[in-house]
């Protein structure tokens, strides 16, 4: 299996044109294995995903402190993503955002700890606090890069004005937002925004949280502990309606001798240069699944047979729960 292309984030910030999401190996989606997560993150240097994502919040630092580990195990060169913002207790998912220059400074600090670096590669406002002026937080973070402790500032689900008043205070490398096959929103602005700005795009879930590839209908029983059993897209009934849009990546899979998750990925990458997807995985198996998806290459045809089986399907169930929506395009 050959190493990954580069893709250019911003002018400055080149990563592979897959990321790996992190978030998984410490939290949300049931039982985790460190070593398990730690053989999967040796494998994906050695296939060339070098762009790796990480919180403070995932797994109360659990997430950093593994990816630290890694970092200490490996010499691959690898770009480090994290954020700050949302406060959790352990075990909660009620949260509290916090983007004050007091807690963001606090909150850097403790990430280069925890991760064992000198500088952060990619430092994302994880939530958008609506009380404090984005201009105020960009100061901060153009400190943070002045000091030399973080390297680019990236923001998530933010809106496209939001991401112009951010933009104009001090260069934002990315933006971290959902999207995917069946979570499009982004479309409408922001994603032409970005373009405009010269501002990389990292879509995170973009296999729909497993949904798109084909991994659930209507007999699945969800365990208490996955973060999805209350997510409204993934009630039984939601999931008996949404079955059409993987129905449809199914019929493009089968003839281009392909899976899903690959179909899902391609159509990603396939919408921009600078579009850089980060799948979460903490096996090996699906690792390998997610980086071949690159040679995967979906023609004209393809594309608008995709987009016009696509505009038949409507998509049900809010992708979280009330409580969790409160942070979007902020």
């Amino acid at each position: 299996m050959s190493a990954l292309h580069r893709r250019k984030l911003a002018a400055d910030l080149e990563v592979s044109a897959l990321g790996l999401g992190c978030m998984g190996m410490s939290e949300f989606y049931g039982p985790y294995d460190d070593s398990e997560s730690l053989r999967v993150l040796h494998r994906a240097a050695e296939l060339g995903v070098t762009f790796l994502d990480t919180a403070e919040t995932y797994g109360s630092y659990h997430n950093e402190e593994l990816v630290g580990r890694f970092l200490k195990q490996t010499d691959y060169p690898v770009e480090i993503a994290t954020k700050f913002g949302i406060v959790r207790k352990p075990g909660e998912y009620k949260r509290v955002i916090d983007n004050s220059e007091k807690y963001t400074k606090s909150a850097c600090e403790g990430s280069l700890k925890r991760l064992g670096v000198d500088c952060i590669d990619l430092y994302y406002v994880h939530r958008i606090d609506r009380s404090q002026p984005i201009e105020e937080v960009m100061s901060t973070l153009s400190t943070l890069v002045k000091e030399g402790k973080i390297r680019h500032i990236g923001l998530c689900e933010v809106s496209a004005d939001t991401l112009r008043r951010a933009h104009a205070v001090h260069p934002v490398s990315a933006v971290q937002t959902e999207y995917s096959l069946w979570t499009r929103d982004v479309e409408a602005d922001v994603l032409p925004v970005c373009k405009e700005l010269g501002v990389g795009f990292v879509p995170y879930s973009p296999l729909g949280r497993g949904f798109l590839t084909g991994s659930y209908d209507q007999s699945t029983q969800i365990p208490d502990d996955d973060f999805r059993a209350n997510l409204p897209r993934f009630s039984s009934d939601s999931i008996a309606k949404n079955l059409a849009i993987v129905e449809c990546i199914d019929v493009l899979a089968k003839r281009l001798q392909c899976t899903k998750a690959q179909i899902a990925l391609a159509w990603l990458l396939s919408r921009g240069e600078s579009i850089v997807p980060i799948p979460g995985t903490r096996r090996i198996q699906y690792l390998e699944e997610n980086v071949a998806s690159e040679s995967v290459t979906l023609s004209k045809t393809d594309l608008n047979e995709l987009e016009s089986a696509l505009d038949k399907i409507t998509i049900v169930g809010e992708r979280y729960t009330e409580e969790g929506m409160k942070g979007l395009n902020a």
